[in-house]
């Protein structure tokens, strides 16, 4: 996840100050040094790192810091609260237009991802209630229209495309569609190219002028460091953007991307793009960036993932079996299921507050176990997965055969699935001692996952 090193070393910094009781001013302006160098190094623009520190220093030196009882951990208050306010204070909603379709035209550099995160943006937005179009005005790029299909039936949006014509007469065709079926919001994609040329610029103004868009959403590659924000103030001044969508950020980026892009631009980065799987977009909030920046975890961001992955009906369900002993394995597929949704581990890890992400990194779901478990699974009889003991080594074979596993791969899954079926009885009835010693087995139960 980007921003790791830099969290790492304000964290550091902070724990230097908490570990010095009393602040002079001399501490605090050693701290000041060291995190300007992690903003720095973070690929922030040197001037926004500039302007950031001496604010931050102007508060600190305060009375009110230097003579507080807990002066570092004031200091951190402060440093959370500037970086919020660098990054635009509150999350920015996608406007919408009092008189529906609500057009989005979507522009950006070729690369940067407009196609697939057009896509994401029209399922996010889909599962809010809205009825998104895909408009595929790119007709620069050779197969970018079959992208655009091939991504929105993926998410389960419709596409609207009239070829290789000109794409100022598909974007206008594009809106009356909508329109006439009930589409509530229209996503443009537009053509780029691979460096911003005035061919592009002219191409781009032309079609605003046209379709006189709601929105205009820069959608921008955080790998690219600075010249994600050199491409936004560019677009923006030709164009006049609404909003920034931020894509990559799960990469190994430095982030100083989107701790310069409100600044230099004054627009606000509305979406990020938070993993390669077309679910993974969330909207952009600062505050909750800030938070994960300093190590104190986002919380509300984990609950949200949560909350869409996980089925309350389901839930409920599940914990009544529970509670009677009745897990079953359909019960235990379908946790596994919900559980993948979440992304990977590290990806969890990192919203948790005071939890090393890094020492988790690469620790995933996997994939090929999971497909085997589901395939075991689902080649049972429902009276066999309600009640595995009547699993003979006849049925093993058939469900093997049917499974394309091993019969040893099936009494591996059985072994464990009853391992945690003693487990939730235990939980169930046990008193408080006899849980917890449990985690000492959770420990060394090794899931099929």
């Amino acid at each position: 996840m980007a921003f790791e090193g830099l969290t790492e070393k304000l964290t550091a910094t902070f724990k230097r100050l908490r570990g010095k009781g009393r602040l002079t001013e001399a501490d605090v302006k050693e701290a000041m040094r060291d995190i300007r160098m992690a903003l720095l190094e973070a690929d922030v623009n040197f001037k926004i790192v500039k302007k950031f520190i001496a604010d931050v220093t102007e508060r600190a030196v305060g009375s009110d810091v230097l003579e507080s009882l807990t002066p570092a951990q004031m200091i951190v208050k402060i440093v959370n609260e500037e970086l919020v306010s660098l990054m635009g204070s509150e999350s920015a909603k996608l406007n919408l237009s009092p008189a529906p379709p609500t057009v989005v035209m979507l522009v950006g550099l070729n690369g940067a991802g407009k196609t697939t995160n057009g896509a994401k943006l029209a399922g996010f937005l889909k599962k809010q209630g809205k009825r998104p179009l895909l408009v595929a005005c790119d007709t620069f790029r050779p197969a970018a229209i079959t992208q655009l299909e091939v991504v929105g039936s993926q998410v389960d949006v419709p596409v609207f495309q009239m070829g290789q014509i000109d794409p100022i007469d598909i974007a206008k065709a594009g809106i009356e569609h909508a329109k006439k079926h009930g589409n509530d919001l229209v996503f443009i994609d537009t053509a780029g190219r691979l460096h911003v040329d005035e061919e592009l610029m002219e191409q781009l103004r032309v079609m605003k002028e046209a379709v006189n868009p709601t929105e205009i959403l820069l959608v921008v590659d955080a790998m690219i460091g600075q010249d994600a924000v050199n491409a936004a103030k560019t677009f923006d001044e030709a164009l006049d953007i609404t909003g920034v969508m931020l894509t990559k950020l799960d990469g190994d980026a430095r982030g100083g991307a989107a701790l310069s892009i409100k600044a230099v631009t004054g627009k606000p980065i509305k979406f990020v793009g938070v993993g390669e799987k077309l679910d993974q977009v969330e909207v952009f909030h600062p505050d909750r960036m800030a938070s994960r920046i300093l190590g104190m975890g986002d919380m509300l961001s984990l609950i949200e993932k949560a909350q869409q992955n996980f089925d309350a009906k389901k839930a409920a369900e599940l914990e009544q079996k529970l509670r009677k002993n009745k897990f079953t394995l359909s019960d235990f597929y379908d946790q596994l299921v919900q559980f993948k949704g979440m992304g990977s581990i590290a990806d969890i890890a990192s919203m948790l507050p005071g939890v090393n992400a890094k020492a988790l990194e690469g620790a995933a779901v996997d994939e090929k176990a999971l497909a085997r478990t589901e395939a075991i699974i689902l080649s049972m009889t429902p009276e066999e997965r309600e009640n595995p003991s009547i699993l003979n080594n006849s049925r093993k074979k058939r469900i093997a055969a049917g499974s394309g596993t091993q019969v040893v791969d099936i009494n591996r899954l059985l072994k464990q699935f009853d391992m945690m079926q003693q487990m939730t009885r235990q939980f169930a009835g046990g008193n408080m001692k006899r849980k917890a010693g449990l985690f000492g087995k959770l420990k060394g139960l090794k899931l099929p996952f």
